[in-house]
């Protein structure tokens, strides 16, 4: 049987179906965590409350957050895309999406440059066989590190300095 939906301002809510916190949340595929934490930074409504006091949400939500998780993977902060649904909600359409997917981009081929030479180094390592950052012993090391840390390291006193 369904209640009737109200604000936490006292005005009524939607008519139709509502989803409680859990729901939206298994559905959409975030935690609550989440859920509330989009709630706070005004990424999603605040929800309506039921008699007993619910969170309760109209179906859109899920969408809502499907959309919010599908940005973030394609690599959009929360911040940028808390500025791109406020202007679609604002029923404007956002003539600066393609300009910003396209600085995604760039964004995304330098870190797949930089990626790619992490892998490199990797590779180098494994090839040359090194088991030490500090003490390699493989004969062409490619890591900086081991004559790094020789050159840093402070100068020990021998055995007959520790005994004066």
């Amino acid at each position: 049987m369904r209640q009737d939906i109200v604000l936490q301002d006292g005005r009524p809510g939607w008519d139709g179906p509502y989803l409680r916190s859990g729901q939206v949340a298994e559905q959409a595929g975030v935690n609550l965590q989440t859920l509330r934490y989009y709630e706070r930074r005004g990424l999603i409504a605040e929800p309506a409350r039921s008699p007993g006091g619910h969170r309760t949400y109209p179906p859109e939500t899920v969408t809502l957050l499907t959309v919010i998780k599908a940005a973030q993977r394609l690599g959009f902060t929360l911040e940028e895309v808390a500025e791109l649904l406020d202007t679609g909600r604002h029923g404007h359409r956002t003539p600066d999406l393609r300009e910003r997917a396209q600085a995604k981009i760039a964004e995304v081929e330098a870190k797949i440059a930089d990626l790619t030479t992490i892998r490199t180094a990797l590779q180098q390592v494994v090839t040359a066989g090194c088991d030490s950052l500090t003490h390699c012993t493989c004969p062409d090391c490619p890591l900086p590190f081991a004559g790094l840390a020789e050159g840093n390291r402070a100068p020990q006193p021998s055995r007959g300095e520790l005994a004066t």
